[in-house]
Formats: structure tokens, sequence, C-alpha cells
């Protein structure tokens, strides 16, 4: 039996393939579970067009990641913290401060999960954090934690 996968199966494929199962498998379980539909002609249009319409979305979005690229690139971003002695400060900065300091100076959204920290931020100075932007795009983003 054909079917079209809903979801990602492992040891089966991923979502939108074309795959051949056993009656059973496909009929009492990944059917049932909603993981995939009976590979019929209609199905199979419905597919392509999902897939030229996941296409065009890919491309608008591949250009929104390259202007976001763009404003990363060319701009430090400035991080406030409160200093204590010997300019360490207190605690230390995270990606939701980070998250909050892009939005308002670089006008961004940034999900707070994305942005990774590489070393631990307690001193005043310069550090590189990278934004997972996609599945296949991150970009190195340079920050400077300055006195507040």
């Amino acid at each position: 039996m054909e079917i079209i996968l809903l979801k990602d199966v492992e040891n089966l494929g991923d979502a939108n393939d074309v795959v051949k199962v056993k009656n059973g498998y496909g009929r009492n379980y990944l059917i049932p579970k909603g993981l995939a539909l009976v590979a019929s002609e209609g199905n199979r249009r419905m597919l392509e067009e999902l897939k030229r319409q996941t296409a065009v979305k890919e491309q608008k979005m591949v250009a929104e990641l390259e202007k976001m690229v763009d404003k990363f690139k060319n701009t430090v971003i400035r991080v406030g913290a409160k200093v204590g002695q010997n300019e360490k400060i207190f605690g230390s900065v995270t990606n939701v401060q980070l998250a909050e300091a892009i939005k308002t100076q670089i006008g961004v959204v940034v999900d707070r999960k994305k942005i990774n920290i590489e070393e631990e931020v307690k001193s005043l100075g310069a550090y590189t954090a990278y934004i997972t932007l996609s599945a296949e795009r991150k970009v190195d983003v340079s920050f400077e934690v300055v006195e507040e």
C-alpha cells in the first residue's frame, strides 16, 4: 500500500514523502494516528499543491532571513548590566536580556530559545552569540556588555 506521510516517521520517511508500507501497518497504525494518508490520486494532487506552496514560502523566508543576517552583521548590540567591583556584573547576561536588546536596538523579534551564548557572561566586554534562524541558517551576533 502506498501512503503519504503527514509527519516525520522514524525509520520510514519524512513528512510529505510517498512511501510503500504493508497494509496492516498503514491501515492500523499510521492512518488512525494521523501520521499518513492513503496515496490516492486526489491526495497526490493535494501533496503536489502543498509542495508548490511550501517552495514559494521558503523563497520568501530565505529573502527575509538574508535581510536579517545583514542587520546582525553590521551591528554590535549593547546590553546594559549593573556592575560591582572590578567590572564584574551582578548575575550574568542571559539570552532573554540579549533578545530584549536586539528587539529595542534593531527592531527584530528573536525567540530567546533560538539564541545561544557560547560562554558565561559575567563581566563587561565584547562577546559573541549565535542565533538559529532556520534549520540550515545560523548567524553570529556580536554584543557588548556595558555598565547601566
